[in-house]
């Protein structure tokens, strides 16, 4: 094994490229806002150094739809975005590229994990072959997920930390800047890494308190990078996107502790019972389950199209034989530093259990590879335990494993865009290619904003020019800190449909085919790739 090792541990990123990046233009079929916005601030930042609101190289947050981004992502879009252009391959690059990155770092981080095991090698590779072939891991490393190049920077965090306590002391600064990193990438990140940076920091003191030079100058150049971040982290706006979603704010878990209170008479015993925080804490502990079940993990996956096909789990029905080994066989046999398997698993998912919408593969995609390292785990001690036909045996089950990756990988390629190309707002490509060869017939275009953000794929695929989009554009900021934009130049995106400028100039409609007026003449219908129709250009 050790002689073919990195021959096999090419073929495995080989395989892993092939999967993330074959057909990623065209497959997710179109772009959802969130990836437009992404790929628009990095052109932008391209141009003049400044996001699409022109603050000139923002490094705390980015403002997009009200939401405030970490700026990672955008930043490593430049890049591709100059080279490749801006279109839906560059946008995705990124995710794509750390992707098969982690992959590769996958192997290493298993080995220093495993370093006392004798099959830390089997180990490794297994365990790198399960994340390239991931359903989990390839969808969320073929849209513009931030989420992904966050996963990359905590594995990465985690290797150099590992290297750095075991024998390459100033790994322990890499470590810390990819930490770091990963905070300034995806939101979740900032209560997983610190979590994280504590964990291995109380394991390892004995360790640390020996090289506290290092420790100390690990420290400073990780506060220096956070330093920019800490100030927006104690605004409101930090906190707007988890007041909005958060399980805490949730009126009707007070109206049920209070009905059920009242119901008792007000006793004393159902004030204990019933009280709020009681409820909140049985709501948090089932959105915590909730991303452990059965169904998500093997089955149907996440609900969300995006973040999974619906025909498979998150994982292979394949692993579960493995994965449920692998937890019984981890704590028996405790190798290494094995614990930091389950407890970066039960810390990672922390975040999105205090989420309305459970379970949910993006939000904890930062567990990643701790779910497929357990698999690896159990199928190198289950099979180590086979004395005869163990060659057979692993033929039979590379197999079985070769047509689990069959299925998933010809559905998703050959079905899955046809199938869910509504999820991905398909139409606002095909209907911008259209408006651009008329719109110099109108005096005003007029766009629906019922399937989205409308306006970033007008600024994204007609490449405007992020200066001429600050000065000719009309935002409107809400209290809350919602962003809409409800002009630029010539295009008209109401919230509430309006036909008031029809009747003094030239009006181009790009709407849904849904209850339309009886009076218009439709020029041309947008398809879904199953054919049902997205939206019509019309005039009246």
């Amino acid at each position: 094994m050790k002689k073919y090792k990195f021959i096999i541990l090419g073929l495995i990123i080989v395989i892993a490229m092939l999967l993330r990046f074959y057909q990623l233009s065209s497959n997710p079929p179109s772009l959802t806002w969130d990836e437009a916005a992404w790929g628009y601030n990095a052109y932008s930042l391209g141009i003049d150094g400044k996001d699409e609101f022109g603050r000139f190289l923002p490094v705390d947050y980015f403002e997009s739809f009200g939401d405030f981004k970490p700026v990672m992502y955008a930043y490593l879009d430049v890049i591709p975005i100059k080279i490749f252009g801006l279109n839906e391959f560059a946008t995705r690059f990124p995710s794509a590229f750390f992707g098969v990155l982690t992959v590769l770092l996958t192997y290493f981080l298993v080995k220093r994990i495993f370093s006392k095991s004798r099959n830390a090698e089997l180990i490794a590779l297994v365990s790198s072959l399960f994340l390239a072939v991931s359903p989990w891991h390839i969808l969320l490393s073929r849209g513009a997920f931030e989420a992904n190049v966050a996963s990359f920077f905590i594995v990465l965090g985690i290797w150099a930390f590992l290297s750095g306590v075991q024998d390459k002391k100033w790994y322990l600064i890499i470590s810390a800047v990819s930490f770091a990193l990963s905070m300034h990438t995806f939101n979740t990140s900032r209560i997983v890494a610190p979590l994280l940076v504590i964990l291995l920091a109380i394991v390892f003191r004995k360790v640390l308190w020996q090289d506290k030079k290092q420790v100390f100058l690990s420290f400073i150049i990780g506060l220096l990078i956070l330093l920019p971040l800490i100030p927006f982290l104690l605004t409101p706006q930090a906190s707007l996107r988890f007041k909005e979603v958060n399980i805490f704010s949730n009126p009707e878990i007070v109206k049920k502790a209070n009905q059920q209170i009242e119901n008792d008479n007000n006793a004393l015993w159902s004030k204990l019972l019933n009280n709020r925080r009681v409820l909140y804490s049985l709501d948090f502990a089932k959105h915590y389950l909730d991303n452990l079940s059965p169904s998500f993990l093997f089955i149907k996956g996440d609900g969300n199209p995006k973040f999974s096909t619906q025909e498979v789990g998150q994982m292979y029905i394949w692993d579960i034989i493995f994965f449920v080994g692998g937890i019984f066989l981890l704590f028996r046999k405790r190798e290494g530093n094995w614990w930091i398997i389950p407890l970066w698993i039960l810390i990672g998912i922390l975040p999105a259990a205090t989420a309305r919408e459970t379970p949910h593969a993006l939000r904890i995609e930062t567990t990643l590879p701790a779910f497929q390292i357990i698999a690896a785990f159990g199928f190198v001690s289950v099979f180590e335990m086979i004395n005869r036909y163990k060659k057979a045996v692993y033929g039979v089950l590379f197999a079985l494993l070769f047509v689990n990756v069959a299925y998933f990988s010809h559905y998703y390629y050959a079905h899955y865009p046809k199938a869910y190309s509504g999820e991905w707002q398909f139409g606002y490509k095909q209907s911008v290619d259209y408006v651009k060869s008329v719109e110099k017939n109108y005096d005003y275009i007029q766009v629906t904003t019922a399937l989205g953000r409308p306006y970033i794929y007008y600024l994204f695929y007609n490449k405007s020019s992020p200066e001429e989009f600050r000065n000719s554009s009309k935002i409107k900021r809400e209290a809350f800190g919602f962003v809409k934009v409800e002009k630029v130049g010539k295009y008209l995106f109401p919230e509430n449909y309006d036909y008031s400028r029809g009747s003094s100039s030239k009006v181009l409609y790009i709407n849904t085919p849904y209850k339309l007026p009886e009076d218009i003449t439709i020029l041309k219908t947008f398809y879904l790739l199953n054919g049902v129709p997205a939206l019509v250009a019309y005039t009246r």
